[in-house]
């Protein structure tokens, strides 16, 4: 897979050195152009499938740009429209040519807009909301058509403002009964002071919001620009701008270099919200949620840097660093006395991102569970802590407890890096083929686990669900083929059969006078199941299908805008997992226990009450009407109350690495303590157990040769 991919890389990256963006790259000052330019080359040799960017392309990329733009239709009018249509058979040729007159145009023309809205939020929010009028809003925003004039504009703003109003009068009025019920010696407010507090709190939304915006530079509306061209492509090649780079890469590793805090801007100030568990903020104790950043010196520089009113993104950049620098920040405390506060910059890991596990108490026996959000690898160094080695870790800590079978929750699980799927795998089989790789043009090629040793044999449950994507339905496609693991959730997963490759664009550039150009994540393959299927659109199939809340939504691939399509190739050779004697029959049981689940009906019934919901688009703005429906919704909810107060007999305990941890850290404790608590009313690893107890039953090893399967 990796050589035949640097191949091609090297035949681009030579071709590059005679196409014309690299001679035009020291006369021309705009950046803008030059990314064009380079990320078209990219995609057209590099992408899998990659499109004939003609008119068909062009007029696909403006109707998502302008929805990108512009998604609730309060900003840009019919003429602007009608105005902006003259580019929508032409932003092919713009590309080629290497023009940016439709952006340009499109940029200003939103600028303006914006400070027309806030002229007009601000002007309707003078004005009381009369909430005995009989008036609706229409939140199908997809099918609305633009604005002919301004007041058709205002009378739009003002209905989405009164809705929201509304949202708050309503919430405002119950708060006040609750608090004469309980006091009854409480000073009751008029309806006239509700109603202005409710117009208060939006017009602080809504300032909040623009505040937002002004943030925003040209640059961050370019690549919404970019990316509604490289998203024709299909939904899994994106541009990165820098600072989305380096966010892309803590998600995959689960490291960033910081002082460990997650902030947030809040009007002009920057807020600590939260105080990651173990890193350099937390362990000094200086700190707390709560306190605002008022400035940030480095600690060769004499004076600090004032970030009150400075875009966060670049507030971060100056507050993060290199791992043994220090940082001095000058902290506006919850108390209002102000500290100046060193901090040693640290690496910090993002405990959320990482695997964990539990021991799990049933009937006298121990089973193990593992939780893995995401097969997180680093970057720039694969043999750094990863998914596989943390798997196995937490497996062989689990075998020290005498688990007699393993639940791997796949459940949300988005994917990740491809290697740690094999190496996973390999845990729980002989050596043999994982997952098949193709580069358009070239034949399959098979990655395998090549080390025969089988750290569990013992029996496998996969618990996935509609969100389990990519690397995920990798594992559990191979585990189902081998026969290996039973594998428990939705109908389908998510179906993203498609591998990506994120290409530094700094590297394609022999002289670059522009900074960081950041990075294009691109389709270069498709990945097909040992049987030789693919998991593109279909997904991998649940041997047990269990509802939950996405079994009537559609959040699949499938789903999604411009999916690569499905198809199939000859299936590798491999040999069957020769464990279990009654396999069929395991699945078959939990299929019969399932059927007759009152949790698992009643999650159903909620689920499609939830599709129901979702498919209103019409609300009332009259208050009466808008207070029968949220009751008349709530008497219908209570239905699924007992939904939380399903329990199981299971018991969960920490592994004893993590009881000494806990020791000196209560946040772990109290994480830890939630998961538990969530796990035992969780009516799927309920059953994930039984399967298991049902597999250890069953787990006779065979003395006749296994049966090899062959393309």
């Amino acid at each position: 897979m990796k050589k035949s991919f640097l191949v091609l890389m090297l035949t681009v990256i030579v071709s590059a050195a005679s196409c014309s963006f690299t001679t035009k790259i020291d006369n021309d000052p705009d950046k803008d152009r030059i990314l064009i330019d380079l990320i078209s080359y990219v995609l057209s040799k590099g992408h899998y499938d990659a499109k004939d960017i003609n008119d068909d392309f062009s007029k696909n990329v403006f109707v998502d740009y302008i929805d990108a733009l512009d998604p609730l239709k309060r900003y840009f009018y019919e003429s602007d429209i009608e105005e902006f249509k003259k580019f929508e058979t032409l932003i092919d040729d713009q590309i080629r040519d290497k023009e940016i007159d439709f952006f340009n145009l499109t940029y200003e023309r939103l600028q303006q807009r914006m400070i027309e809205a806030r002229s007009l939020y601000k002007e309707i929010l003078e004005h009381p909301f009369n909430f005995e009028k009989e008036e609706s809003i229409n939140t199908d925003y997809e099918k609305l058509a633009y604005a002919s004039d301004k007041n058709e504009m205002k009378n739009r703003w003002r209905l989405q403002l009164k809705f929201n109003a509304l949202s708050s009068y309503y919430d405002k009025v119950d708060e006040q009964i609750d608090s004469i019920t309980k006091n009854k010696e409480f000073k009751r407010k008029s309806a006239v002071v509700l109603e202005e507090e409710s117009r208060d709190i939006t017009t602080t939304s809504l300032k909040e919001y623009f505040e937002f915006a002004d943030d925003l530079e040209r640059k961050d509306w370019f690549s919404i620009y970019i990316n509604s061209i490289v998203e024709e492509f299909d939904p899994h090649t994106y541009y990165f701008a820098p600072q989305d780079k380096d966010r892309f890469d803590i998600a995959m590793s689960g490291k960033l270099e910081g002082i460990g805090a997650r902030l947030q801007k809040k009007n002009d100030n920057v807020k600590i919200i939260e105080i990651i568990s173990g890193g350099p903020a937390w362990r000094g104790s200086k700190v707390e949620v709560g306190d605002f950043i008022m400035k940030v010196k480095q600690e060769d520089e004499v004076e600090p840097v004032s970030i009150v009113g400075m875009r966060l993104d670049d507030a971060v950049s100056l507050i993060k660093g290199p791992k043994g620098t220090k940082v001095i920040l000058t902290v506006k405390k919850v108390d209002g006395t102000i500290e100046n506060v060193e901090i040693v910059r640290d690496v910090v890991e993002l405990e959320e991102t990482y695997a964990k596990s539990s021991v799990v108490k049933k009937n006298g026996k121990n089973f193990g569970i593992i939780n893995l959000p995401k097969f997180y690898f680093n970057m720039q160094d694969y043999n750094q802590r990863n998914a596989a080695k943390d798997v196995k870790q937490e497996i062989i800590r689990l075998k020290q407890e005498e688990m007699e079978g393993l639940v791997i929750d796949l459940r949300d699980n988005g994917g990740g890096s491809l290697q740690t799927v094999v190496d996973i795998a390999g845990l729980f089989i002989d050596k043999g083929p994982i997952v098949q790789v193709r580069t358009k043009g070239e034949s399959p090629e098979v990655l395998s686990d090549k080390d025969r040793n089988v750290l569990w044999d013992g029996p496998l449950v996969i618990l996935v669900n509609e969100l389990s994507a990519s690397a995920s339905e990798i594992l559990a496609a191979a585990m189902q083929d081998y026969k290996r693991a039973i594998i428990i959730g939705s109908k389908q997963t998510y179906g993203k059969g498609t591998v990506q490759n994120v290409m530094d664009l700094n590297r394609w550039m022999r002289s670059n006078d522009f900074g960081d150009l950041g990075a294009l994540k691109l389709t270069t393959q498709k990945f097909y199941r040992v049987n030789g299927g693919s998991t593109q659109l279909e997904g991998v199939k649940s041997d047990v299908v269990v509802p939950d809340r996405y079994s009537y939504i559609d959040i699949g691939e499938k789903d999604q805008e411009n999916p690569l399509p499905w198809d199939k190739i000859p299936a590798a050779d491999y040999t069957l997992w020769d464990g279990y004697i009654d396999f069929d029959q395991t699945i078959n049981k939990s299929k019969a226990r399932m059927a007759t689940n009152d949790q698992l009906k009643l999650i159903e019934e909620n689920a499609k009450w939830v599709r129901e919901k979702r498919d209103v688009n019409e609300y009332s703005l009259n208050y009466g009407k808008y207070k029968a429906n949220i009751e008349l919704n709530e008497k219908q909810a209570e239905r699924f109350d007992r939904l939380n107060d399903y329990k199981t007999n299971l018991t969960f305990e920490s592994l004893p690495y993590e009881k000494d941890l806990m020791q000196k850290d209560s946040i772990l404790e109290e994480k830890r303590n939630r998961w538990h608590k969530s796990l035992s009313k969780d009516v799927y690893v309920e059953e994930a157990l039984s399967v298991l107890e049902d597999m250890k039953i069953n787990n006779i090893r065979r003395s006749k040769n296994p049966l090899t399967l062959k393309n």
